[in-house]
Formats: structure tokens, sequence, C-alpha cells
């Protein structure tokens, strides 16, 4: 089952979610653009917590950046955030240009088993968007 779409103009990524999903331990996962928007969701979480999240989560990307430069200096690029809980994780990291991938897990889960396999997705997120053909606009080149 595919999740809807944000917008009628959105492309749904639900589809790069699959594997994550598959992993022992994780619970929920989304596909958010850096402004709070869901591109692709798990069937699994709600329509509502899904777009909760994933305003929360674009304000947490941007406050981590924040923290980043004014702690370093100097302009830095975000690589991952983990937020450790009592019920379990919240991984997320850029997917893409103005795009953050986000899973939820239990606690008893592999970190570095999820963060390895969110980069392959992240990878090929990248190379089915590098490969798509363009829209051929009808102009003679």
């Amino acid at each position: 089952m595919s999740a809807p779409q944000s917008s009628p103009a959105a492309k749904d990524m639900s589809w790069v979610l699959n594997p994550l999903l598959d992993l022992p331990h994780v619970v929920h996962a989304l596909v958010l653009s850096t402004d709070g928007l869901i591109q692709g969701y798990d069937p699994s979480l709600a329509r509502e917590a899904a777009e909760g999240a994933a305003g929360m989560m674009s304000a947490l990307q941007g406050s981590a950046r924040a923290v980043a430069r004014a702690l370093s200096g100097k302009k830095t690029r975000l690589r991952q955030v983990v937020i450790d809980t009592d019920c379990g994780f919240v991984f997320a990291i850029p997917a893409g240009e103005n795009t953050v991938l986000a899973v939820f897990t239990e606690p008893e889960v592999d970190m570095g088993m999820v963060t390895h396999h969110m980069q392959i997705q992240v990878a090929t997120l990248g190379t089915k968007v590098m490969s798509t053909q363009a829209r051929d606009s009808g102009n003679p080149a």
C-alpha cells in the first residue's frame, strides 16, 4: 500500500522506505522535505502523525544545523541527528537536496545497521532521481 502524497505535485517516495521497514526493530519511517512536507511515509503511520513528525523534524534539522554552526564557528554540513529516548531512537539523515529520511526504532535496534541501511537507501534514492529521464517539453532542440 502506497502512502498518499502531500500534494498533487509532490512525488511519492514511500518506496525508499520499504527495505528500512523490513529491518528488525524499525517501527516507522518517512521521507520529508527540509521545509516539513511529507514526501513519503510508511502505511502503518497515521497521516496526522506523519505530518506532525515532518514539521517537527524540519525544525529539528534547522536547529541542529544552527547549533553546529554556532559551536564550530564554521559553515557545517549536517550528517545525522539521533534522538535517544526510553521508547527508542529517531534517526534523521539528509537524503539529497532539501530531503530528509527519518526512522523511528525500538530501543533494542542495532543502531549501526539502521544507519548503514539508511545510507544505502539515500544512495538508491539519489540514483533513481538522477536516472529519471527529463520530461520532453515539446520544444525542438
